[in-house]
């Protein structure tokens, strides 16, 4: 891989991760239309996504922030119960925002874990990202006419965050937009659109992180020239300052409902996929 093959992926992880187009699809296509060849799995993926991560924390790290101060808040309320059985642990809606993500988590990694081998094998492909790219081609166009919610945190079961991890477990498939995925299941569970965006992009923290331990461990005793290293790099970097504007993008789409958009071109580019999978096979 060289670096402007690294530029444009992390040009189209910063846009395709945050807006609801499938950036695990779109990357998939690219390497195959573009013939690149990593060597490492997964890792460059997952670096990528590092990347887009770091535009997650900027945009919402007043949340983030508490967020991390509420965990450890909780774990220490936690153990003074013993001492004390009047001390509350849940006392805020950040408290109960931590443990929904917790429990959001929690079949996003075993479904990812599970799918992992076929993840690796379908981005070797056109078929699977364009089948799955229809898939979320449907569920922007559902999205595009389901009204604003009214549960805020608070009112969010924790069986809503179990199902809505769920959702970004099976966006784990190349194609299927992890955004659009976890959205949609927001908004077809009531959830406000507002508070939707934010638990979509906040949950892909512990996910993101988690797949990046595994990635790397596996790939720390590979061999990786030095100019591989560099491209890896500026391709993180790309994908960060782009995915931060995405990000501020996609918060004004989900308040002006403009799924249809993203939904034809889904449509369009997963039906151009498939064909060319038929082409060159």
């Amino acid at each position: 891989m060289n670096i402007f093959q690294a530029i444009i992926m992390g040009i189209v992880q910063g846009l395709a991760e945050f807006l609801p187009v499938s950036s695990s699809g779109h990357l998939a296509i690219m390497q195959n239309l573009l013939h690149i060849e990593t060597d490492t799995g997964l890792l460059f993926d997952v670096l990528l996504h590092l990347g887009t991560l770091a535009a997650i924390f900027v945009v919402f790290w007043k949340d983030i922030v508490k967020l991390i101060i509420e965990f450890f808040g909780i774990i220490a309320d936690f153990f003074r119960r013993f001492r004390d059985p009047d001390v509350i642990v849940l006392s805020s809606a950040y408290r109960r925002f931590v443990l929904l993500i917790i429990v959001s988590t929690i079949p996003t990694g075993i479904l990812g874990y599970i799918d992992r081998d076929f993840v690796e094998y379908a981005s070797g492909t056109l078929l699977v990202p364009g089948i799955g790219l229809i898939i979320t081609s449907v569920l922007l166009f559902i999205c595009d006419r389901i009204g604003d919610g009214r549960k805020g945190i608070k009112k969010i079961t924790y069986l809503n965050a179990f199902e809505i991890g769920m959702a970004q477990g099976v966006a784990t498939v190349p194609g299927i937009s992890r955004s659009g995925a976890t959205i949609a299941a927001c908004l077809m569970l009531g959830i406000k659109k507002e508070t939707a965006v934010k638990y979509s992009f906040i949950m892909s923290i512990p996910a993101v992180l988690g797949a990046a331990v595994l990635e790397i461990k596996d790939a720390a005793g590979a061999s990786v020239e030095i100019g591989t290293v560099i491209a890896y790099i500026i391709g993180m970097i790309v994908s960060a300052i782009v995915g931060y504007f995405a990000i501020r993008f996609m918060i004004g789409v989900v308040r002006r409902k403009k799924y249809i958009y993203f939904s034809i071109y889904c449509l369009i580019v997963g039906l151009i996929a498939i064909i060319g999978y038929f082409i060159t096979k």
